[in-house]
């Protein structure tokens, strides 16, 4: 007897449940999975804002804009979505319960200016810093010491000694050796002392005492 009764009392707990099933059911049911799309603009330009952050508090989720400030995000009907950027106002958008699976806003952000106040950062720590530090302050020399200091001859033969050569002498350069090079394609390379018309022509100065006129001439130069 006792337990038909237990039988009894478990059998009615179960269609108790079953009962309840559907009244929950129904009460999952009326916040329909919404389907969140947008385009998110800078006031009346047409461009998209990138980087934007779409987010449900609530659900702990979002998402972010691309590079044309689109977004999707898949949220329920009735959340409140707060979208943000760096140096635009956050705004706040509500989806509401139309029973439509697919809900798609157009958001024009502003702006967010803030003006700091001016910050004046010196080098010193304390006044007795600023003080020795300009008690030893030198003054440069003036433009006229300056101008003789840089053309006099010691600095104008140290600056053509060490001056490379500009672009323009190293492209002329280049150019000429480019031409010589061009011209004597189809030439063997020339040494002196292998080339039979050098000799000849050494050996006839020789003969005609052209060195001889040289050592004379010089000598002379050299005593007066």
């Amino acid at each position: 007897m006792q337990y038909n009764r237990l039988l009894f009392v478990f059998m009615l707990c179960i269609a108790f449940l079953f009962c309840l099933m559907p009244l929950a059911s129904y009460g999952q049911g009326e916040r329909q999975v919404v389907s969140f799309t947008g385009l998110i603009v800078e006031g009346d330009s047409a461009y998209g804002i990138p980087g934007v952050h779409v987010y449900v508090p609530r659900a702990g989720r979002g998402a972010v804009t691309n590079s044309l400030g689109y977004f999707t995000l898949t949220s329920l009907e009735g959340d409140t979505v707060q979208i943000s950027a760096v140096g635009y106002k956050t705004e706040t958008i509500v989806i509401p319960r139309r029973g439509e699976s697919r809900y798609s806003v157009l958001i024009d952000m502003q702006e967010d200016i803030m003006t700091l106040s001016e910050i004046e950062v010196f080098p010193f720590a304390n006044e007795r810093e600023f003080k020795e530090a300009f008690l030893a302050l030198e003054f440069p020399e003036s433009d006229i010491a300056r101008v003789r200091k840089e053309l006099s001859k010691e600095r104008l033969s140290e600056m053509s000694a060490t001056m490379p050569m500009s672009a323009g002498a190293n492209y002329r350069y280049h150019m000429n050796q480019r031409d010589l090079a061009q011209a004597n394609r189809y030439f063997n390379p020339a040494l002196p002392l292998t080339n039979p018309f050098a000799w000849s022509r050494f050996i006839k100065s020789l003969r005609d005492g052209d060195l001889k006129k040289k050592l004379r001439t010089t000598e002379g130069s050299a005593g007066q």
